[in-house]
Protein backbone atom coordinates (compact mmCIF):
# COMPACT_ATOMS: atom_id res chain seq x y z
CA UNK A 1 0.00 0.00 0.00
CA UNK A 2 1.12 3.56 -0.81
CA UNK A 3 -0.42 6.29 2.15
CA UNK A 4 0.84 9.61 1.69
CA UNK A 5 -1.93 12.21 2.10
CA UNK A 6 -5.63 11.55 2.40
CA UNK A 7 -6.16 9.55 -0.29
CA UNK A 8 -4.09 6.19 -1.01
CA UNK A 9 -4.35 3.22 -3.21
CA UNK A 10 -4.38 -0.35 -1.35
CA UNK A 11 -2.90 -3.59 -3.00
CA UNK A 12 -6.25 -5.55 -2.75
CA UNK A 13 -6.64 -8.94 -4.24
CA UNK A 14 -10.12 -10.17 -5.70
CA UNK A 15 -9.20 -13.83 -5.61
CA UNK A 16 -8.89 -13.24 -1.37
CA UNK A 17 -12.62 -11.90 -1.08
CA UNK A 18 -15.00 -14.92 -0.72
CA UNK A 19 -18.57 -15.06 -2.85
CA UNK A 20 -21.04 -17.52 -1.01
CA UNK A 21 -22.05 -19.97 -3.81
CA UNK A 22 -25.49 -19.21 -4.45
CA UNK A 23 -24.81 -15.64 -4.94
CA UNK A 24 -22.13 -16.01 -7.31
CA UNK A 25 -24.67 -18.36 -9.39
CA UNK A 26 -27.56 -16.13 -9.23
CA UNK A 27 -27.71 -14.64 -12.81
CA UNK A 28 -29.98 -11.63 -11.17
CA UNK A 29 -26.89 -10.07 -9.81
CA UNK A 30 -24.83 -9.68 -12.80
CA UNK A 31 -27.61 -5.84 -13.01
CA UNK A 32 -25.75 -5.13 -10.43
CA UNK A 33 -22.71 -3.05 -8.98
CA UNK A 34 -22.10 -3.14 -5.40
CA UNK A 35 -20.06 -0.80 -3.48
CA UNK A 36 -18.82 -0.38 -0.29
CA UNK A 37 -17.99 2.54 1.41
CA UNK A 38 -16.29 2.20 5.01
CA UNK A 39 -15.62 5.15 7.42
CA UNK A 40 -13.21 4.63 9.81
CA UNK A 41 -11.95 6.46 13.32
CA UNK A 42 -8.43 7.34 12.23
CA UNK A 43 -7.14 10.84 12.87
CA UNK A 44 -3.70 9.99 11.85
CA UNK A 45 -4.09 8.76 8.09
CA UNK A 46 -4.36 4.94 8.94
CA UNK A 47 -6.52 3.57 6.50
CA UNK A 48 -5.89 -0.26 6.86
CA UNK A 49 -6.60 -3.05 9.95
CA UNK A 50 -6.05 -1.52 13.09
CA UNK A 51 -9.16 0.97 12.64
CA UNK A 52 -12.78 0.39 13.38
CA UNK A 53 -14.95 1.35 10.52
CA UNK A 54 -17.65 2.99 12.55
CA UNK A 55 -19.43 3.98 9.02
CA UNK A 56 -20.57 1.04 6.37
CA UNK A 57 -22.93 2.47 3.89
CA UNK A 58 -23.36 -0.37 1.11
CA UNK A 59 -24.09 1.38 -2.21
CA UNK A 60 -26.29 -1.07 -4.74
CA UNK A 61 -26.11 0.91 -8.52
CA UNK A 62 -28.88 -0.93 -10.77
CA UNK A 63 -26.75 -1.18 -14.11
CA UNK A 64 -29.46 -0.84 -16.07
CA UNK A 65 -31.23 1.58 -15.01
CA UNK A 66 -28.79 3.93 -13.41
CA UNK A 67 -30.81 3.97 -9.80
CA UNK A 68 -28.36 3.91 -6.58
CA UNK A 69 -29.89 2.68 -3.12
CA UNK A 70 -27.86 2.82 0.40
CA UNK A 71 -27.90 0.26 2.69
CA UNK A 72 -26.35 0.99 6.13
CA UNK A 73 -24.78 -1.59 8.70
CA UNK A 74 -25.10 -0.48 11.93
CA UNK A 75 -21.50 -0.69 13.86
CA UNK A 76 -22.51 -2.68 16.59
CA UNK A 77 -24.71 -5.19 14.74
CA UNK A 78 -23.56 -8.75 15.76
CA UNK A 79 -22.23 -10.98 12.85
CA UNK A 80 -19.45 -13.88 11.79
CA UNK A 81 -16.51 -11.58 11.21
CA UNK A 82 -15.08 -13.87 8.21
CA UNK A 83 -13.29 -15.93 10.49
CA UNK A 84 -15.72 -17.71 11.86
CA UNK A 85 -15.56 -15.87 15.37
CA UNK A 86 -18.38 -13.51 16.26
CA UNK A 87 -18.56 -9.44 17.67
CA UNK A 88 -19.55 -6.48 16.66
CA UNK A 89 -18.98 -5.96 12.31
CA UNK A 90 -17.00 -2.54 12.92
CA UNK A 91 -14.29 -4.84 14.19
CA UNK A 92 -13.80 -6.94 11.52
CA UNK A 93 -12.28 -3.68 9.38
CA UNK A 94 -9.16 -3.81 12.08
CA UNK A 95 -8.45 -7.81 12.33
CA UNK A 96 -8.19 -7.97 8.72
CA UNK A 97 -8.91 -4.51 6.50
CA UNK A 98 -10.94 -4.02 3.77
CA UNK A 99 -10.38 -8.00 2.50
CA UNK A 100 -11.93 -9.17 6.01
CA UNK A 101 -14.98 -6.82 6.54
CA UNK A 102 -15.74 -7.21 2.80
CA UNK A 103 -15.78 -10.81 3.49
CA UNK A 104 -17.84 -10.47 6.41
CA UNK A 105 -20.52 -8.59 4.57
CA UNK A 106 -20.45 -11.08 1.55
CA UNK A 107 -20.75 -14.42 3.74
CA UNK A 108 -23.53 -12.58 6.27
CA UNK A 109 -25.54 -11.03 3.86
CA UNK A 110 -25.00 -12.89 0.83
CA UNK A 111 -23.45 -10.24 -1.54
CA UNK A 112 -20.85 -10.01 -3.96
CA UNK A 113 -18.91 -6.99 -3.44
CA UNK A 114 -15.31 -6.70 -4.68
CA UNK A 115 -15.61 -2.33 -4.69
CA UNK A 116 -14.63 -0.68 -1.58
CA UNK A 117 -13.34 3.10 -0.66
CA UNK A 118 -12.33 3.78 2.52
CA UNK A 119 -12.40 7.18 4.02
CA UNK A 120 -10.91 8.55 7.51
CA UNK A 121 -11.37 12.01 8.89
CA UNK A 122 -8.49 13.43 7.32
CA UNK A 123 -9.79 12.21 4.12
CA UNK A 124 -13.50 13.64 4.26
CA UNK A 125 -12.38 16.97 5.53
CA UNK A 126 -9.99 17.40 2.49
CA UNK A 127 -12.46 16.13 0.15
CA UNK A 128 -15.41 18.51 1.45
CA UNK A 129 -13.20 21.33 1.43
CA UNK A 130 -12.05 20.83 -2.30
CA UNK A 131 -15.66 20.58 -3.13
CA UNK A 132 -16.41 24.45 -1.24
CA UNK A 133 -17.82 22.55 1.33
CA UNK A 134 -21.78 20.81 1.05
CA UNK A 135 -25.13 22.26 1.57
CA UNK A 136 -26.88 20.36 4.98
CA UNK A 137 -29.63 21.47 6.88
CA UNK A 138 -28.78 21.04 10.68
CA UNK A 139 -31.59 20.06 12.91
CA UNK A 140 -30.30 21.28 16.51
CA UNK A 141 -26.96 22.28 18.39
CA UNK A 142 -24.97 19.97 18.14
CA UNK A 143 -22.06 20.74 21.04
CA UNK A 144 -19.51 18.15 22.21
CA UNK A 145 -16.57 20.28 22.49
CA UNK A 146 -14.45 17.57 23.80
CA UNK A 147 -14.99 15.76 20.00
CA UNK A 148 -14.65 19.81 18.54
CA UNK A 149 -18.26 19.20 17.54
CA UNK A 150 -20.35 22.76 17.44
CA UNK A 151 -22.91 23.55 15.12
CA UNK A 152 -25.55 25.70 15.11
CA UNK A 153 -29.27 24.83 13.35
CA UNK A 154 -30.35 25.80 10.37
CA UNK A 155 -29.57 25.56 6.25
CA UNK A 156 -25.62 26.08 5.64
CA UNK A 157 -22.57 25.61 4.12
CA UNK A 158 -20.54 23.36 6.10
CA UNK A 159 -16.57 23.11 5.73
CA UNK A 160 -14.44 19.83 5.84
CA UNK A 161 -14.31 20.00 9.92
CA UNK A 162 -17.74 20.90 10.78
CA UNK A 163 -19.27 18.03 8.10
CA UNK A 164 -16.86 15.84 9.87
CA UNK A 165 -18.48 17.27 13.04
CA UNK A 166 -22.21 16.40 11.05
CA UNK A 167 -21.62 13.03 10.21
CA UNK A 168 -20.08 11.67 13.77
CA UNK A 169 -22.56 13.03 16.06
CA UNK A 170 -24.44 11.29 18.11
CA UNK A 171 -26.18 13.92 21.10
CA UNK A 172 -29.61 13.97 19.92
CA UNK A 173 -30.54 10.86 21.81
CA UNK A 174 -30.99 8.62 18.75
CA UNK A 175 -27.92 6.84 18.85
CA UNK A 176 -27.09 5.14 15.92
CA UNK A 177 -30.07 5.58 14.30
CA UNK A 178 -29.76 9.40 13.96
CA UNK A 179 -26.57 9.43 13.07
CA UNK A 180 -27.00 6.75 9.98
CA UNK A 181 -29.09 9.01 9.10
CA UNK A 182 -27.70 12.02 8.84
CA UNK A 183 -24.52 10.41 6.96
CA UNK A 184 -27.14 9.25 4.28
CA UNK A 185 -28.33 12.37 3.76
CA UNK A 186 -24.87 13.84 3.86
CA UNK A 187 -23.68 11.57 1.06
CA UNK A 188 -26.96 12.51 -0.68
CA UNK A 189 -25.77 16.35 -0.72
CA UNK A 190 -21.99 15.85 -1.81
CA UNK A 191 -23.32 13.17 -4.78
CA UNK A 192 -25.69 15.93 -5.24
CA UNK A 193 -23.15 18.41 -5.86
CA UNK A 194 -20.68 16.45 -7.53
CA UNK A 195 -23.56 15.73 -10.24
CA UNK A 196 -23.37 19.63 -10.46
CA UNK A 197 -19.73 20.13 -11.80
CA UNK A 198 -18.64 19.94 -15.19
CA UNK A 199 -15.75 17.39 -15.53
CA UNK A 200 -12.82 19.33 -15.36
CA UNK A 201 -14.16 20.68 -11.62
CA UNK A 202 -14.86 17.18 -10.75
CA UNK A 203 -11.05 16.29 -11.67
CA UNK A 204 -10.32 19.30 -10.35
CA UNK A 205 -11.40 18.21 -6.93
CA UNK A 206 -10.23 14.62 -7.21
CA UNK A 207 -6.65 16.30 -8.07
CA UNK A 208 -6.97 19.12 -5.08
CA UNK A 209 -7.89 16.23 -2.67
CA UNK A 210 -4.62 13.33 -4.40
Amino acid sequence: TGNKGPLFAVDFNEEDIVINPQVAENENMETYRNIVLFGVDSRTGQLAKGTLSDCIIIASINEETGDVKLVSVYRDTYLNLGNDKYGKCNSAYSYGGAEQAIKMLNTNLDLDIKEFVTVGFDGLTATIDALGGVNIEVPCRMYKPLEAIDLLPGYQTLSGSEALAFVRWRGDGTGDYGRIERQQEFLTAVTGKVREMSMKQALGVASAVM
